[in-house]
């Protein structure tokens, strides 16, 4: 399972980068959403299927035809994407990545909104890890909602919203992402807590309009890595969330665990967004020389690249 992430997260850089070099720089978020509707929807009949398939084969074999769609998959991008030049020359290795990374992280907007998109993402992924503990044998519905809120949200942000207001809905998608899974303190009954985790995942919708913002800030040559970053972070702290998450539950219940996990997400967002507008009352000066660093969370509109 590390490799597999660590192949993933390789992937998500790859991917991130191709499409922000494919589509125009106004197409982004349309762009990305449909990315995202697609991955919901896959994610949603995905789990329906899985779970029609684990009555009738076992976990393994599930497991290895997953393993197969993936080959599939692989095969589609080798066949359908034309050859495009590359946009590293050298040979690629751990110290480049780092310092790339550095370069990355020295800029104070950009890191803000590198936590933005980690922190209060991961603590809500841990939420969910909790699904199966909290709902044993109805655990496939709550992930089934929780993928069709994520899809609204891309449809919603991606399409729906208009450009000018786009920059200030980040900080009330996050809330959203989490509070709803405050009500689980009160053990709601699995329809209420169905609708409670499709509502809640509306919030992801956050992360188009927190991209945008890196996509801002970044400088073409780099976005790739830069997503790619956002990418590693983001399964990173998801990882660390379910680690914290389970431990919560283990002493003290699962829908406990859900409760503490949102109010530190909560948390996260408010505080982040206070130091956005902190920023945004400041000098306007950042440390690379990029200008003002406004909104952590997206809420200020930044237009400039960096």
């Amino acid at each position: 399972m590390f490799l597999q992430g660590l192949i993933a997260s390789l992937g998500g850089g790859v991917s991130g980068g191709l499409l922000n070099e494919i589509l125009p720089k106004d197409g982004y978020v349309l762009g990305r959403s449909v990315f995202n509707m697609v991955f919901g929807l896959t994610q949603v009949v995905g789990f329906a299927t899985g779970g029609a398939l684990l009555t009738v084969l076992s976990p393994r074999a599930c497991l290895l035809l997953s393993a197969a769609l993936y080959a599939t998959a692989a095969l589609v991008f080798r066949l359908g994407l034309t050859a495009r030049p590359p946009r590293a020359s050298g040979r690629p290795s751990v110290t480049a990545t780092w310092r790339t990374n550095a370069l990355l992280w020295s800029s104070r907007p950009r890191r803000l909104t590198y936590l933005g998109l980690w922190l209060p993402n991961g603590l809500v992924v841990g939420i969910e890890s909790l699904y199966v503990s909290y709902a044993p044998h109805a655990a496939g519905t709550l992930f089934a909602c929780g993928a069709l809120g994520m899809f609204v949200g891309d449809v919603t942000v991606g399409r729906l919203v208009p450009p000018a207001l786009r920059p200030r809905l980040a900080t009330p998608l996050l809330l959203l992402l989490a509070t709803p899974y405050l009500f689980f303190l009160l053990r709601p009954a699995l329809p209420l807590a169905a609708a409670l985790a499709a509502v809640a995942s509306v919030g992801f919708g956050a992360s188009l309009v927190q991209q945008e913002r890196l996509m801002s800030l970044t400088p073409d040559e780099m976005a790739g890595h830069a997503l790619g970053l956002r990418s590693a972070g983001m399964l990173t702290m998801q990882g660390v969330s379910a680690a914290v998450a389970g431990t919560v539950a283990q002493l003290t219940s699962p829908a406990t665990g859900m409760t503490v996990m949102a109010l530190a997400s909560v948390a996260v967002t408010l505080a982040l967004s206070a130091l956005g507008k902190r920023e945004e009352r400041g000098p306007g000066v950042a440390g690379d020389g990029e200008g003002g660093a406004g909104e952590v969370l997206g809420v200020a509109d930044v237009d400039r690249a960096g």
